[in-house]
């Protein structure tokens, strides 16, 4: 089976929803900013309200992270990454996997990012499944072109996942510290200006994630534009290892899928990011 392109449009979808070889994950999660920092919630309940018909839902907030942590979002151990995956029906039988969220990263706010999307897509590609797609202007493009939804919980025929992990995908704090200053390296913060100026990693540039989608259309910009963004931040020189990171590791596949897009494939994120670098009183943070 042909592989999809990493990203399709909506049209693109809707034309297969009968495709018996699709599988389509909604990975919606809930962030919201208060004073006393962010609430997180899953997006099942919505799901359940409504979504693309015949999508599953991958639960980022409790199944496809690490209990343990002691972090919001860091990849869960192997097994069970495989055992989440298998019963929401995608492994090895001859599928392909297109991932949406809701569209916007942030509660209430006006920019599309489906970072949550690009989220599970990283954690996929890590554990060595790619052939997935992720939906252009997620879950409120497809609405706001009166495309058809479900409501309740669907499922599909369990699968067997054997993937070999591709390990280059994730980066450790370790391993940031070791970039840091290594010209071969290349540091990209992905969050806002803002945060980027109230404190990053020591050398890191910052790409903004929030910037790379048409608030109107809410479809990615054009490969030039986007280009150009990576471009005036060294971010496309392929001499470089790229090392993505955010405030906890959301964000940040945002960028690096983006990256994967645009033909740049030494790319990694950065897992635990800011919340974990931060909370460590060894490491230093420039502003």
């Amino acid at each position: 089976m042909q592989q999809p392109p990493l990203f399709v449009s909506t049209d693109w979808l809707e034309e297969r929803l009968d495709d018996p070889k699709l599988r389509i994950v909604d990975a919606t999660t809930y962030l919201k900013p208060t004073p006393d920092g962010p609430e997180i919630w899953s997006g099942e309940e919505t799901y359940k309200e409504n979504h693309i018909p015949s999508a599953v839902f991958a639960d980022l907030m409790n199944d496809f992270s690490d209990p343990d942590s002691g972090l919001g979002f860091t990849k869960p151990s192997r097994e069970r990454f495989v055992e989440k995956i298998e019963a929401l029906g995608i492994g090895d039988e001859d599928t392909y996997t297109v991932i949406y969220d809701q569209g916007y990263a942030v509660v209430g706010a006006d920019f599309i990012a489906s970072d949550w999307a690009s989220r599970f897509a990283w954690q996929l590609l890590y554990e060595g499944y790619d052939n997935i797609a992720i939906l252009d202007g997620g879950l409120a493009k497809w609405k706001e072109e009166g495309k058809a939804l479900a409501s309740g919980v669907e499922t599909y025929p369990a699968s067997t996942f054997s993937g070999e992990r591709q390990d280059d995908l994730f980066v450790s704090k370790e391993e940031v510290e070791q970039a840091i200053g290594d010209e071969n390296t290349l540091l990209v913060n992905s969050l806002t200006e803002q945060d980027f100026n109230n404190g990053r990693i020591p050398t890191s540039c910052n790409i903004p994630f929030v910037a790379h989608s048409d608030h109107q259309t809410k479809e990615l910009l054009d490969d030039e534009q986007l280009k150009d963004a990576f471009e005036k931040a060294g971010a496309l020189d392929k001499d470089k290892k790229i090392i993505t990171y955010c405030g906890g590791g959301i964000a940040a596949t945002w960028n690096a899928v983006l990256l994967r897009k645009l033909g740049h494939d030494n790319v990694a994120v950065y897992d635990g990011s800011m919340a974990e670098w931060a909370s460590d009183p060894d490491t230093e943070i420039e502003k």
